[in-house]
């Protein structure tokens, strides 16, 4: 039997990006706790409304739902979610990213890193092969568990912390990653400010998020508006993988007016369609085109 979870929710007034008035934000439609699948009208449960900003075009629930205990999103064990062959790290991995990261940032022995969200720790570990001092936080304690039991993390590299409760002395790291966490956080600016705080001037910080523009969500969107019901597939605020927002680039920029940061360079992804295999051969080219993959990279600088 399904756990049911319990939820607070809380309306936001304003963009968490932008900053604008949220009672201008485009209602989008509803999203279920559960998979939605074809027929969301004929399927039970809980839902919350997703909205849109106009200013930024961050798509974000609201009112946002606060697990009563965390734990009941993220506690679970790194077997539950990845198999076996996810536990070993080979000499590519992260290295698209410290490649693209060598463009924007002379790396030097022994400049410091933190991987928010790190998981097992397998971008410590890589980043520490590229020549930095690497640390990480990691929430969820299992994960945590894993990263010092299986990937031989040290325990005074890694922190059982959120990007919420973790302190570092300001201005202590020069590579700061965010990869798939941001959109997970109920307060993303803030984080983002905090975490520019732990970052020197001109240290990069690196973010991965879903991106507003996917062009899969817009078409299942139009399929449920012609099948007659208000329901979209942006966001799953209340079940696997609980994402809370999907953002622009625009929120980025929007935002940079806030937290002293520039956008050094960004770039879009195209992943998989979800889709039957059959739609990839003219989805993904389209997608690459028209940069409405499903993820967004950016890279921003501390001023």
């Amino acid at each position: 039997m399904q756990k049911i979870l319990e939820y607070s929710f809380k309306y936001s007034e304003r963009c968490n990006m932008c900053g604008s008035d949220s009672q201008y934000h485009k209602v989008l439609g509803r999203r279920l706790n559960r998979s939605q699948g074809k027929k969301p009208k004929g399927k039970i449960g809980i839902s919350t409304t997703i909205v849109k900003c106009p200013e930024c075009n961050l798509i974000y629930s609201n009112p946002l739902p606060i697990p009563k205990n965390i734990e009941d999103h993220y506690g679970i064990p790194p077997e539950s979610y990845w198999k076996e062959e996810y536990f070993q790290l080979s000499d590519s991995y992260f290295q698209l990213e410290i490649n693209k990261l060598k463009t924007l940032m002379k790396i030097e022995t022994g400049n410091k890193s933190l991987d928010i969200g790190a998981g097992i720790g397998k971008s410590m570990t890589a980043l520490e092969r590229a020549g930095f001092n690497s640390y990480g936080i990691e929430p969820s304690e299992p994960f945590y568990n894993r990263a010092i039991e299986r990937m031989g993390i040290k325990k005074d590299k890694i922190k059982l912390a959120s990007a919420e409760n973790a302190e570092f002395p300001v201005n202590y790291f020069d590579f700061i990653t965010f990869s798939a966490v941001l959109e997970h956080l109920y307060d993303p600016s803030a984080a983002i400010e905090k975490a520019m705080g732990w970052l020197k001037p001109n240290g990069i910080l690196h973010i991965e998020v879903p991106s507003s523009r996917w062009l899969i969500n817009r078409i299942v969107n139009f399929y449920y508006g012609i099948t007659g019901t208000d329901f979209v597939a942006n966001l799953s605020p209340m079940h696997r993988p609980f994402h809370l927002y999907e953002f622009g680039l625009e929120s980025f920029y929007k935002n940079s007016e806030k937290n002293k940061f520039e956008v050094a360079s960004f770039e879009y992804f195209v992943c998989s369609t979800h889709l039957n295999k059959s739609f990839d051969f003219i989805l993904k080219p389209y997608m690459e085109k028209t940069k409405t993959g499903m993820q967004l990279t950016v890279w921003l600088r501390k001023k």
